[in-house]
């Protein structure tokens, strides 16, 4: 399975982002290409926050339109939310360690270790923090062509 990051969503979703082109062909390859996908819930929190944010979009998406966009990728037939469960803290607490986490990293490393729980056997961001998590595969899809 794939998982996707925040990242790929917000440039997907933002005409005006500079990766918009390359990320709506890398979700639409997940989308149309009927394998199994998933995006991790702190990501779709992440995604709804930065995309509505004033501060950060001039003019910021209006919420309605963000979770549209949200779930035209959630009623896509191969795509799952990951989240916590039993045994999620045990790798949390490996990756925190093993990659020297601390502050704002524990973001990332939540998601890394949602991914682990998961079998996710490839993550793609546009974010090279996550190549601290050695656990975890990644793959920026943005530079394929």
């Amino acid at each position: 399975m794939i998982a996707v990051d925040t990242n790929l969503l917000i440039y997907a979703h933002r005409e005006d982002a500079d990766f918009h082109d390359q990320a709506i062909k890398a979700l639409r390859e997940l989308v149309e290409g009927g394998m199994r996908w998933a995006i991790p819930w702190p990501c779709l929190h992440e995604f709804l926050a930065i995309t509505t944010h004033p501060r950060i979009f001039n003019p910021p998406s209006p919420l309605p339109i963000a979770m549209k966009a949200m779930a035209v990728w959630l009623d896509s037939p191969g795509c799952e939310m990951i989240g916590e469960g039993p045994g999620y803290y045990a790798i949390l607490t490996k990756l925190l360690t093993d990659g020297k986490v601390a502050g704002p990293m524990v973001h990332d490393a939540r998601i890394a270790a949602l991914c682990v729980y998961h079998d996710v056997r490839e993550f793609w961001t546009a974010d090279r923090d996550f190549s601290r998590f050695v656990m975890l595969r990644t793959c920026n899809p943005l530079g394929r062509e």
